[in-house]
């Protein structure tokens, strides 16, 4: 009896969005749906992401400085997101956090446990390096107020407890803050690589599937990963430095009283700096992403194994549009172009971050709803159709407005872990 409640479950849960043609075997369906496109999608936004902050960080380029410290908070507000899609997907959502309390080595999804934990620890530990100093200001401010309130009682509390009872702040132990960031920003980077790398290895350890199965989709996963997570931090960046420009010109609240805020054109500045820098930075990920997703593809066709004759029906005929227009011309080729043009300006690669991200989403989606297009009997096609309005909780979580929350999820984190480690901090640091 449980069984059968068990695959009427699984059933139910393919058949909402599935579409048969020609011969499938009766219990193939399209499982893995758009959640599970935007599971590598968000693990690869959180690893772009940090190895951006990592230019300054690791190699010193200190024009990056800003948009570094940037990328890293952003970073921590997208590393919660990066579980959601699979909660979201699972029909025992509570069963997830066993991952993380029992991880080990004998199944990807279970390393997945260390590599989360480690990733986050890392992280945190960053950021606690980076912000110290201005927890320990920020909470001795807070204590010499007179006539303090219930909230700025609580922010007391609060930054005192975030310096974990390290008050040293002179010279001496700034800098050794900072050498200590620069460690883990090293360590970070092959973890964050790995981090992503392994959502790649699960797809081309998966031998049933003559689409995933490629030793290099863990590689092309991390290099699409750096693209993603960059392309998101310099849009988000220009927006915000946006809305900053914004508030100064109208002299909005708490803007107005601070004398050391800076102006628009010193906010315009130092955005078209950072942004030319950093775009410069995503067009060279550019290339080894598209040429490792193009090296593959002409793999595949020159050794022509038994499955490629539906592969090849999949890839050059049912999806052309999806691979070939949406995902390398619009999502690669034509952002290239208008990076790489004379007279490059943050308009223009602003608009051409917009389509890396398209570009990249389109191809976590080919990778992951392609490669459940066709029967493993190689007689027939399945076709997958997002739920647009839901009518019941399954379609809400699998359909677009699920997709949407997940999308939306980092910026709310962000909006709060900003009050806390304000991204835009001006502080005098030391060389590193």
């Amino acid at each position: 009896m449980v069984g059968q409640i068990a695959q009427h479950a699984m059933e139910v849960h393919g058949e909402a969005w599935t579409i048969k043609e020609l011969f499938t075997l009766p219990n193939e369906e399209i499982y893995w749906s758009i959640q599970i496109v935007m599971y590598p999608f968000m693990t690869g936004l959180v690893a772009g992401a940090f190895v951006l902050s990592s230019l300054y960080h690791v190699f010193g380029i200190e024009k990056l400085k800003e948009i570094a410290r940037f990328s890293l908070v952003f970073s921590f507000a997208l590393l919660p997101v990066a579980m959601m899609p699979l909660l979201l997907h699972l029909q025992q959502p509570f069963r997830g956090i066993h991952v993380m309390m029992t991880p080990h080595f004998t199944s990807a999804i279970a390393a997945f446990g260390f590599v989360f934990s480690t990733y986050g620890c890392i992280v945190a530990t960053e950021l606690w390096l980076v912000y110290r100093k201005y927890f320990v200001q920020t909470a001795l401010e807070l204590k010499a107020m007179k006539n303090r309130g219930t909230i700025d009682n609580l922010r007391c509390l609060l930054f005192a407890a975030l310096t974990l009872g390290a008050w040293d702040i002179s010279d001496e132990a700034v800098e050794k803050d900072h050498k200590a960031c620069k460690i883990m920003a090293g360590i970070g980077i092959p973890v964050a690589c790995f981090l992503h790398g392994y959502a790649g290895f699960i797809f081309g350890s998966v031998k049933a599937n003559a689409l995933w199965m490629t030793p290099l989709m863990p590689v092309i996963f991390i290099c699409s990963a750096v693209v993603s997570g960059v392309a998101l931090c310099i849009l988000c960046y220009v927006v915000v430095q946006e809305i900053r420009k914004f508030m100064a010109r109208r002299k909005i609240a708490r803007w107005a009283k601070d004398v050391n805020a800076p102006t628009v054109d010193q906010l315009e500045g130092a955005k078209h700096e950072e942004v030319m820098i950093a775009s410069n930075y995503l067009m060279y990920f550019m290339i080894a992403a598209l040429t490792l997703e193009i090296l593959d593809l002409i793999f595949r066709g020159y050794t022509q194994v038994k499955s490629w004759d539906i592969l090849r029906e999949v890839i050059m005929e049912r999806d052309f549009t999806k691979i070939f227009v949406m995902q390398y011309g619009l999502g690669n080729i034509l952002p290239f172009l208008i990076m790489v043009l004379p007279g490059r300006t943050v308009r223009r690669t602003t608009i051409a971050t917009i389509l890396v991200l398209f570009g990249v989403f389109m191809m976590r989606y080919n990778v992951v709803i392609g490669g459940q297009a066709f029967s493993l009997s190689f007689a027939g096609f399945m076709d997958y159709e997002l739920p647009i309005i839901p009518h019941n909780i399954e379609t809400y979580k699998e359909g677009l407005l699920g997709a949407l929350t997940v999308a939306a999820t980092p910026f709310v984190l962000f909006y709060f872990i900003n009050k806390v480690m304000p991204a835009f901090l001006k502080e005098e640091e030391p060389t590193h």
